[in-house]
């Protein structure tokens, strides 16, 4: 049996829909509209111990809520999940004891105490040996490298240091399942990193299942083999990241040049061979290719205007995943 078993998993919220005015006020008071969204529709998906599993998706559309259900914190309308044997949705101790969750915008910590002092707390509500707490959270800090933070109020920490402590607090009873709702937004990229190799050794060590969330795609590439894409509530794509890649690197290529006179390349110009767009700010102008016309589009730019500067890269993830959303 996998870890977490999800099947038709469905969230629908009814919002009350007000009138424009104060006489549409009015009458909302008397005859009320209501509207349905479907923040998660018939989700399905299955995770095995010990897999790292990345959960993509533009904003709306319906990952931290599906989260919030693995968590228990919401009921599903329909469907079922089960996690380790567990229904969420009972909120059973036992299954408390197992999982964490970690919103990216929202903090467990107390603001104005030290985190040390959260810790001893979440050590008492989990229950945790003494010894075992120590030995938990020496392990963490050392990774973390926030030995010297500790003692430090929670609001004067920095962004980066903040998170790490969440992360600290996440896995002190030491979880079996760990859901990651955009840990890194707004660190910068030195946090972002270190937040990364954190939780890719973490999970090599310790086999914790990790579902995570983000925006950054160097998150996902950096720790994810499989990723789970949802759009508006559905889900359209799960299996391997290197499908994907292997997607964009046997199929599209992008040529980005830098004419040598600006002037002398017609605002008009585009490329017989891919679709063409101009960044005004640098001067770039950059071409999708498919990787076995590139040849012949360097010719097309080298005949067209001289070159000050030419590149050839992959196409972004970005790009690809954006293609899975508009099908």
């Amino acid at each position: 049996m996998s870890l977490i078993e999800v099947n038709g998993l469905s969230r629908v919220f009814r919002t009350y829909k007000k009138r424009p005015g104060f006489w549409g006020g009015v009458a909302g008071l008397f005859n009320r509209q209501h509207e349905e969204i479907w923040a998660a529709r018939d989700i399905s998906f299955t995770i095995e111990e010990g897999e790292f599993v990345g959960f993509l998706g533009p904003n709306g559309a319906g990952k931290t809520t599906t989260l919030k259900m693995l968590a228990g914190l919401i009921y599903p309308t329909s469907g079922s999940a089960r996690i380790a044997g567990f229904n969420p949705g009972k909120r059973d101790n036992a299954y408390r004891r197992i999982f964490s969750l970690v919103l990216g915008q929202k903090n467990q910590l107390w603001w104005d105490l030290p985190a040390n002092e959260s810790f001893a707390l979440l050590r008492h509500i989990y229950d945790i040996p003494a010894a075992s707490y120590r030995e938990t959270l020496d392990e963490l800090v050392s990774l973390l490298g926030v030995a010297d933070k500790l003692g430090v109020m929670v609001r004067e920490l920095s962004l980066g240091e903040r998170m790490k402590m969440e992360l600290i607090a996440a896995l002190l009873h030491k979880p079996r399942v760990l859901f990651l709702d955009e840990p890194t937004i707004g660190l910068d990229i030195i946090s972002q990193k270190a937040v990364r190799t954190f939780l890719r050794e973490y999970n090599r060590k310790h086999r914790v299942t990790i579902l995570l969330t983000s925006h950054y795609m160097a998150d996902i590439e950096a720790l994810c083999e499989r990723v789970i894409i949802i759009h508006k509530g559905r889900k359209v794509y799960d299996g391997n990241l290197a499908n994907l890649e292997g997607e964009r690197n046997s199929r599209m290529r992008q040529v980005i040049f830098i004419p040598q006179d600006p002037a002398a390349i017609p605002a008009a110009w585009k490329s017989s061979y891919g679709e063409t767009t101009r960044e005004s700010d640098t001067g770039k102008i950059i071409v999708q290719v498919k990787a076995e016309a590139i040849s012949r589009a360097i010719q097309e730019i080298m005949s067209t205007t001289p070159i000050a500067d030419i590149t050839i890269e992959e196409e972004p993830l970005e790009n690809i995943i954006g293609k899975v959303f508009s099908q």
